[in-house]
């Protein structure tokens, strides 16, 4: 053989040749010619067979990596294109005397899969191409490298691998079989990861990932939930930090999970969230200059009135409710989470308030948002007195998981509607748009914290920091009527209370009542201690 750049002749070639030289030169230009003829010949094969080498290997020959890694915020691996290949057999090129030796190679490789006898069969086989394994492993690729024999060969190709497997099924999503992005972040930002070969550095921290992971995990086998979902965002920057929606998938045997897994629960399904709308109730109540003060008689249920003057609706509280007093003021409607006190403010509003706040808030219509577009939200039709005293207290709205921590995080970071992102972002101005004045989001705050300290959402308390919260319990339907034995729990959070820097939800489809419940499938016994537990543990690492 000859290498490119270096001179043929083995000693050189000094002197002039002579006539008695003519016979060797013409001797090697022969067989120059046919070696040429022969490489040549070899190089088209391997382009007419399709091999991926030419188009994995740069110029140099080096690995070159055909998708950025995906990474997060701390630049832990959440998604990465690893080396592999397929055992390939091309039998019209292994050589006569090597047949037992390729069969043995073949066997020795993939003992469980051929035996020496079924090793023999694809030898002496008349097709010309076999793929004996596809997706080999190191090991078996290695035994198969070693071994140098014509026409038993590795093609070489890249698979997308996800260390983190189900933990950030959602969030990452995966690629088809071209290598291209069909779910989560692998779609969304499939030009970055297609164009750069820098990592792609999310907002997410696994850490804290892995924890509401744990916790949600728990709590759907605890209260035999149908899903449970969980969010953390920066109020500041709209970074996301975690985002888990069970059931989940495995992205790297997507056929070992229903299809349905593949659902993102807090941006694709819908639910009337309950209770946590009466901080949306409260702030409407303040903003149209209701006394904070003001009381409103709650000791029975409240009627609503027809044009006919007939009975329309009872606004009722669930059984556990006990006012302090009969009669209670705005801050303490919201506080103990009274239905009846909800409805009467509703009803003082100005025609359209509750409609055109709910429009501010981007309630009332699918979010297009970086990292996707949230199923459309189910707003009021109409807003007669009934539809106004409901959507106090969250019922005949609904909206995605999604939607409600936005406006949550809009209407008690200081009034600013901040966009969510699932990238990194660097400290500087992050803008937003102002939904309501930050003297209003400042008189929030101090009631939720009192939710988290003496109410409902004592049970998601942490030492050594002030949790605002609301908790949120939300009947679903069955044929159009309200089913008392299915409901949506859940609690939302802002923390620090009285300068928040995160905003979190936690929300349970469907869950059980259990011993140590008494039976109750309330957010203050399900919900509310899930979210508890995630705080104790993600606080240190939030803080650090």
């Amino acid at each position: 053989m000859f290498e490119v750049g270096k001179d043929i002749f083995k000693h050189g070639f000094t002197g002039r040749a002579g006539n008695s030289a003519r016979p060797r030169l013409q001797f090697m230009y022969v067989v120059f010619l046919g070696m040429f003829i022969l490489f040549g010949g070899r190089t088209l094969q391997l382009g007419i067979q399709g091999t991926d080498r030419s188009r994995l290997a740069g110029a140099s020959g080096e690995w070159d990596v055909q998708r950025a890694d995906i990474v997060d915020r701390n630049g832990d691996i959440l998604a990465k294109n690893v080396e592999s290949g397929h055992i390939i057999l091309r039998n019209k090129a292994v050589r006569e005397k090597d047949r037992d030796a390729v069969a043995q190679t073949i066997h020795e490789a993939l003992p469980y899969e051929y035996s020496l006898a079924q090793a023999l069969e694809l030898v002496n086989s008349s097709k010309s191409f076999i793929w004996v394994k596809k997706y080999a492993s190191d090991k078996q690729r290695e035994i198969i490298k070693n071994a140098h024999l014509e026409g038993l060969e590795i093609e070489k190709i890249q698979t997308r691998k996800y260390p983190k497997r189900r933990l950030f099924s959602h969030v990452v999503g995966f690629v088809g079989a071209d290598g291209h992005g069909l779910e989560g972040a692998e779609r969304t930002y499939e030009n970055y990861l297609t164009e750069n070969k820098d990592p792609l550095r999310l907002s997410v921290d696994s850490r804290i990932q892995a924890v509401f992971y744990e916790q949600l995990s728990i709590a759907m086998q605890k209260y035999q939930t149908k899903a449970a979902m969980g969010m953390l965002m920066n109020s500041r920057t709209g970074e996301i930090i975690a985002m888990v929606s069970l059931p989940d998938y495995d992205p790297e045997n997507r056929n070992a999970d229903p299809v349905a897994n593949r659902l993102f629960k807090p941006m694709r399904s819908v639910f009337e969230l309950g209770s946590i709308f009466k901080i949306f109730n409260t702030a409407l109540a303040l903003e149209n200059g209701i006394d904070v003060n003001k009381e409103y008689y709650v000791a029975k249920p409240f009627p609503i009135y027809d044009k006919h003057g007939r009975v329309a609706k009872y606004i009722k509280d669930i059984r556990s409710f006990k006012p302090p007093r009969p009669s209670i003021n705005v801050e303490e409607i919201m506080m103990h989470s009274c239905n009846v006190g909800s409805a009467q403010i509703a009803l003082e509003l100005p025609d359209g308030a509750q409609k055109e706040f709910f429009e501010r808030l981007h309630m009332d219509k699918a979010l297009n948002l970086e990292f996707g577009r949230t199923e459309n939200s189910i707003p009021q039709r109409k807003w007669g007195p009934v539809e106004r005293a409901t959507v106090a207290f969250g019922q005949g709205y609904a909206v995605t998981p999604m939607h409600l921590m936005l406006a949550v995080n809009a209407v008690t970071n200081g009034g600013i509607y901040i966009y969510p992102t699932l990238q990194k972002r660097s400290v500087g101005v992050v803008h937003g748009e102002r939904v309501l004045a930050d003297e209003i989001s400042a008189k929030l705050r101090p009631i939720m914290l009192r939710v988290a300290e003496e109410t409902s959402g004592k049970k998601a308390r942490v030492a050594g920091i002030e949790i605002g919260g609301k908790t949120s319990t939300a009947e679903k339907y069955t044929n159009g009527k309200i089913d008392n034995k299915r409901n949506v729990t859940a609690f939302v959070g802002v923390f620090p209370a009285r300068a928040p820097q995160y905003t979190i939800l936690v929300v349970l489809d469907e869950p059980q009542g259990t011993k140590e419940s008494w039976g109750w499938r309330t957010a203050a016994w399900n919900a509310v201690p899930t979210t508890g537990k995630i705080l104790d543990s993600i606080l240190p690492l939030l803080f650090e």
